[in-house]
């Protein structure tokens, strides 16, 4: 199979990749509501989609957080695609065109390690992409899921 990945700028073209990807990941976006949300706040955000033989797989969203920081703030691949380098592909897509932004740091947050299997595998896969932890809040989003945030460095802009 063959893959690219490209810039989403269409809305509408956003939230269906977003929608196709997302109710294929219900063991980490379980809530309707939620999925809903992130598709809905990423219509405005730099959006990049991978697709395989020109079917949309993945996504992942960019949004600035502060002027030397951008942040990973939604990713999805679905599950049959898992561990297949796509989801590599797409960070170091997301972290050149960050670069080429000026941006020196990323960060990514997530459920804690040990909260739920799920997200023991997202943490692994961010660790295994050179991202450090930085803190735990453990009640930004609600007590049962804290919230781990890591960093990375890309260089000075």
């Amino acid at each position: 199979m063959k893959s690219k990945l490209i810039e989403i700028k269409d809305k509408k073209e956003k939230e269906k990749i977003g929608n196709l990807v997302l109710d294929d990941l219900t063991d980490w976006f379980s809530i309707g509501e939620s999925r809903k949300t992130y598709i809905e706040e990423s219509l405005d955000k730099r959006f990049l989609a991978i697709f395989l033989d020109d079917k949309p797989v993945g996504f992942l969203v960019m949004r600035e957080t502060s002027e030397d920081c951008v942040e990973i703030f939604i990713m999805g691949l679905m599950k049959k695609y898992h561990r297949l380098g796509l989801g590599k592909k797409l960070i170091e897509v997301f972290e050149n065109l960050a670069r080429t932004l000026s941006f020196s740091y990323a960060q990514v947050k997530t459920v804690k390690r040990g909260t739920y299997e799920e997200y023991d595998k997202t943490n692994d896969f961010y660790k295994a992409m050179g991202y450090k932890e930085l803190e735990c809040f453990p009640c930004l989003w609600d007590e049962n899921n804290p919230c781990q945030i890591y960093i990375k460095y890309l260089g000075n802009n």
